[in-house]
């Protein structure tokens, strides 16, 4: 009977152990919503984060990843986040409606390689941006992410700026890439992207520009037979969490979370270089035509405009993000 009474303790014990060990797993969930699929390298780099999360907390941290917007648009993640709704997403340039320096992440010919944009996003300049984020949007970077460089597709090469020659081009509606586009000698057309598959199919517009991983997943490719490699916007994005949910955690979960986002930013730009290699090579197999233009006679057009279409508060910086490139 001794016996038997102290195996049920021990057993008592031991699922007493379990349930408290399975509420340690779940003292913290974060819920992180993106706008990407699920094969996105941004999908998969938030992935590593919650694996490493959860490694480096012991398991007090969950993280639940939500793509294709499915807890919302970026925007309603970011005031979702400001009130405390929500609590991390990836963002980037959509920053700007809070902190003006968001801008910058997305800036015409201003990044001239990927060196020299890491260079900008992890120096002092990225750290003053990071800093406005968190002061203006409540919203703090934890790591940043690089996105693909915006090329011009049309049906026919385009080399310099004197033959862009009046050429119709839907541009997303950001006054600055519309000002930009017009100075090197276009006509840009704001216009939704849902619409451009079809616009291009109809001759309404003639050309368009994006990254490769946009043409291919729009299939731009059977409407379009050339890729002019302009690089004209190279830009980056931040995984980013809500400065209420951070300010929730301890010390040591904030340096797990922090520790975890870098392992994420490395892993992303591993992924990062890998595809922007195989999205070409798969689009050369489809039959487009891949051709490099002269970009410093494109940077060059560009540039009084670049500066100009910025806030005079942000043009010293401007500046020196173009000093940067010599």
């Amino acid at each position: 009977m001794i016996m038997k009474n102290l195996k049920s303790v021990i057993a008592a014990v031991i699922a007493a152990q379990a349930i408290a060990g399975a509420a340690a797993a779940q003292d913290v969930t974060l819920r992180l919503g993106h706008l990407a699929n699920e094969q996105n390298i941004w999908n998969k780099a938030a992935e590593k984060f919650a694996e490493e999360v959860s490694a480096l907390s012991e398991g007090r941290i969950a993280v639940e990843i939500y793509p294709n917007d499915t807890l919302g648009s970026e925007i309603d993640l970011i005031n979702g986040m400001q009130l405390g709704t929500a609590d991390m997403t990836i963002t980037g340039e959509s920053l700007q409606n809070w902190a003006p320096m968001a801008a910058l992440l997305a800036l015409p010919y201003a990044y001239t390689s990927l060196e020299q944009m890491d260079e900008v996003a992890s120096g002092p300049i990225g750290q003053e941006i990071e800093q406005q984020v968190i002061d203006k949007a409540g919203v703090r970077p934890l790591a940043y992410f690089a996105r693909g460089p915006r090329q011009l597709s049309a049906n026919r090469a385009i080399t310099t700026p004197d033959e862009l020659n009046g050429l119709k081009l839907r541009v997303p509606n950001v006054p600055l890439f519309l000002n930009v586009w017009q100075a090197l000698g276009a006509q840009p057309t704001p216009m939704a992207f849902s619409e451009v598959f079809t616009s291009l199919q109809n001759g309404t517009i003639e050309a368009q520009e994006n990254p490769l991983s946009l043409v291919q997943s729009a299939n731009f490719n059977e409407v379009q037979s050339t890729i002019n490699m302009t690089n004209h916007v190279r830009s980056w994005i931040y995984l980013a969490i809500s400065e209420l949910t951070w300010e929730g955690l301890s010390a040591e979960d904030q340096e797990a979370v922090t520790q975890a986002a870098k392992r994420a930013q490395e892993y992303e730009r591993g992924l990062f270089l890998e595809n922007e290699e195989a999205i070409r090579a798969d689009l050369e197999e489809k039959g487009v035509n891949f051709v490099e233009v002269d970009e410093a006679a494109f940077a060059e057009k560009a540039r009084d405009a670049v500066v100009n279409g910025v806030s005079e508060e942000l043009r010293p910086t401007v500046e020196q993000i173009f000093a940067m490139q010599n």
